[in-house]
């Protein structure tokens, strides 16, 4: 039972850090004028995907707690 708490608290962790960069940006300004032209498509793309080169923290945290949670369910 506590193999399969900790493995889901690294999933939950593991996705907080691959959302870290999504959660820690501000919100924009619903009040400001429009920059740009009669369009409300934004100028540049939001978020980017980055990659397994700057996801690899939280990826192995996951995989880390997925592992937990095959042993936690298998005893």
């Amino acid at each position: 039972m506590l193999a399969i708490l900790i493995g889901a608290a690294f999933i939950i962790g593991g996705l907080l850090i691959l959302f870290s960069s999504a959660l820690g940006r501000r919100p924009s300004d619903p009040h400001q004028r429009p920059q740009g032209g009669s369009t409300l498509e934004p100028r540049h793309q939001g978020l980017v995907y980055l990659g397994i080169s700057k996801n690899w923290r939280g990826l192995a945290i996951i995989a880390v707690g997925a592992l937990l949670l095959a042993v936690g369910g298998y005893s």
